[in-house]
C-alpha cells in the first residue's frame, strides 16, 4: 500500500520546495570557486560559503525550539504545515535580496550572510516538509516516499549548477571574471520564485497537521521520557550530521580537484558538478520505485528504467547548455550498482544504510588511489550512494515518536550544519602542506563509517527491542 490517491496532488505541491533546497544547496558548489578566484581565499576561506549555508539549519532549529518553549506549544502545531513552509520561503526570499548589494561591492560578507539567511528559511521549511512527506501516506512507505520527493530535490541539484554557471561566465567571460554583478541575477529571480511558491503552498490541498500512527513510548509508561533516551533519534542525530557531511564536502572539493588533476578550469566544472548531484537523482529516483501502486513486474521495469531517465535528465540539462557530453557516456556502466543495491535491500532503510555507505568508502578509496578521469568518477559516484541515506536515517530516526515527531524533526534538521563543518575540515586537510586535496577524501571515508554502524545498530534495535521496525 502506499499513499492514498487522494494525497497525490498536496504531495506534488510539496515537492516543489525539495526542488528549491537542491537547486540553492548545488548552486554553492558554483560560487565557491568562483569567489576563491575573485576574491583570492584560501581552500578552507571558499568554504565558508557552505558552512555559513549549512550552519544556518542549526541556528534555525535552534531558533524554532526557543520560540515552541516561549509559546508552549509546538511552532508548527501552531503555524501548521501549510504556514510554516510558507513562512520559511518568505525567509528565504529575504536572504537573496542580499545578493544584490553584495555583488555590487564585491562583498564575501554579505554573500555568505544571503545564504545564512536563506539557510534559515530552509531550516524551517526542511523541519515541517520532512515529516510531511513521510506522513501522507502509508508509515512503512514513509522512506521512499521521501525518496521520491528527493529525486525532485535532485531535479534542483542537477539543473542548479549548470544555470547558475551560466548566468555568471555568459555575462562576465568566465576567465578574468572583473566582477561578481552577474552572481546577483540568479538569486534575484529565485528569490521572486520562492514567493510564488509559497503562495501556491498556502493556498494547496496540503494537510495543516498531520496525525501519526505510531505509539508513543510515553503513553505506554504513563510518563513522558526524554526525547534524547531514543537512540534511534539521537544516534540519528549523528548520522545527519556526517550524512550531510560527507555529500557536502565531496561535492564542494570536487572543482579544487578538478582543477589540481585534470587542469580543469572554474568556467567549466559545472557537468561535473551536476552530475555529482545528479547521481543522488539517479539513486533517489530507483529508491523510490517502492513507493508507487504497481504491479511487480512494473516495479522490476522501473528499477531500470528510472535510474536512466534520471541520468538523460543530467545529459538533456547539459546538452541544452551546450556542453560536450562524450566524457560522461562512460557513467552508465556505473549506474547498475545501484539498481543492484536497491534489489538487494528491498527498501529497508537499516540495510540501506550499511550496504550504501560501505560502497561509499569504496568510492572513496578507489578516487584517493586511482589518477585521472578514473578517481573523478570515483568521487562523482559517492552520489549515488548518498542518494537514499537522507531518507532512511530520517525515517529510522522519528519512528515511534508520536506528537513529538515535530520536535525530533528541528533537533535532526539542525544537524545539517555538519555540511558546513565537514566541508571546512576537508578543506583545511586538502591545504598542500597537509593531505592535499586527494587524500584529504580520508574525511568521508569516517563519515560513511559511522553511518554504517548507524545501520546495524538500527537493525538490532528492530530485532531486540522492537523499537524501530526496519525489517
Amino acid at each position: 500500500m502506499t499513499q492514498p490517491k487522494s494525497n497525490n496532488s498536496a504531495f506534488a505541491t510539496l515537492v516543489l520546495v525539495f526542488f528549491f533546497w537542491g537547486f540553492v544547496a548545488a548552486s554553492n558548489d558554483i560560487l565557491i570557486p568562483v569567489f576563491k578566484e575573485h576574491l583570492r581565499l584560501e581552500q578552507w576561506q571558499s568554504q565558508m560559503v557552505s558552512f555559513a549555508f549549512y550552519v544556518a539549519y542549526t541556528v534555525g532549529s535552534i531558533i524554532y525550539l526557543l520560540v515552541s518553549r516561549a509559546i508552549g506549544e509546538d511552532l508548527l502545531n501552531r503555524l501548521g504545515y501549510k504556514g510554516g513552509i510558507a513562512l520559511g520561503l518568505g525567509i528565504s526570499a529575504l536572504g537573496t535580496l542580499l545578493f544584490y548589494p553584495a555583488a555590487e561591492t564585491s562583498s564575501f560578507p554579505l554573500f555568505i550572510s544571503g545564504l545564512f539567511i536563506v539557510g534559515l528559511g530552509f531550516s524551517l521549511q526542511q523541519t515541517a516538509a520532512n515529516p510531511l512527506a513521510i506522513n501522507l501516506g502509508d508509515p512503512a512507505k514513509g522512506s521512499q516516499r521521501l525518496s521520491l520527493a528527493g529525486g525532485i530535490n535532485n531535479v534542483g541539484t542537477t539543473i542548479g549548477p549548470v544555470v547558475v554557471s551560466l548566468a555568471i561566465f555568459g555575462a562576465v567571460a568566465g576567465a578574468t571574471l572583473k566582477d561578481l554583478s552577474a552572481v546577483k541575477t540568479p538569486y534575484l529571480i529565485l528569490g521572486a520564485a520562492f514567493i510564488v511558491v509559497a503562495a501556491l503552498i498556502w493556498f494547496s490541498s496540503l494537510p495543516n497537521h498531520t496525525h501519526s500512527k505510531a505509539k508513543e513510548t510515553a503513553a505506554r509508561s504513563g510518563k513522558e521520557k526524554s526525547l534524547f533516551s531514543y537512540p534511534q533519534l539521537w544516534m540519528g542525530m549523528i548520522a545527519i550530521f556526517l550524512y550531510v557531511g560527507v555529500e557536502v564536502s565531496t561535492a564542494s572539493n570536487l572543482p579544487e580537484f578538478l582543477k589540481q588533476h585534470l587542469h580543469i578550469g572554474t568556467d567549466q566544472v559545472s557537468p561535473y558538478v551536476s552530475l555529482f548531484w545528479a547521481s543522488l537523482m539517479i539513486g533517489r529516483w530507483t529508491g523510490a520505485v517502492g513507493a508507487f501502486d504497481v504491479s511487480d513486474s512494473m516495479k522490476k521495469a522501473l528499477n531500470v528504467i528510472l535510474p536512466y531517465a534520471a541520468f538523460s535528465v543530467f545529459l538533456f540539462v547539459n546538452w541544452l547548455a551546450g556542453r560536450d557530453l562524450a566524457p560522461f557516456y562512460i557513467y552508465a556502466a556505473i549506474i547498475p550498482i545501484i539498481i543492484i543495491g536497491n534489489l538487494l535491500t528491498n527498501g529497508k532503510p537499516a540495510r540501506q544504510l550499511l550496504l550504501y555507505s560501505a560502497l561509499g568508502i569504496a568510492a572513496l578509496i578507489i578516487g584517493m588511489l586511482a589518477d585521472g578521469i578514473v578517481s573523478v568518477y570515483a568521487f562523482i559516484s559517492v552520489g549515488l550512494f548518498c542518494s537514499t541515506l537522507w531518507p532512511c536515517i530520517f525515517t529510522l530516526a522519528i519512528t515511534g515518536l508520536g506528537r513529538r515527531t515535530n520536535d525530533a524533526s528541528s533537533y535532526l534538521i539542525m544537524m545539517i550544519m555538519g555540511g558546513g563543518f565537514v566541508s571546512v575540515l576537508q578543506g583545511w586537510l586538502s591545504d598542500p602542506g597537509l593531505l592535499g586535496i586527494q587524500m584529504g577524501y580520508v574525511v568521508g571515508i569516517f563519515c560513511f563509517a559511522y553511518l554504517a554502524f548507524y545501520g546495524w545498530r538500527m537493525r538490532r534495535l528492530s530485532t531486540h527491542e522492537g523499537a524501530v521496525p526496519v525489517e
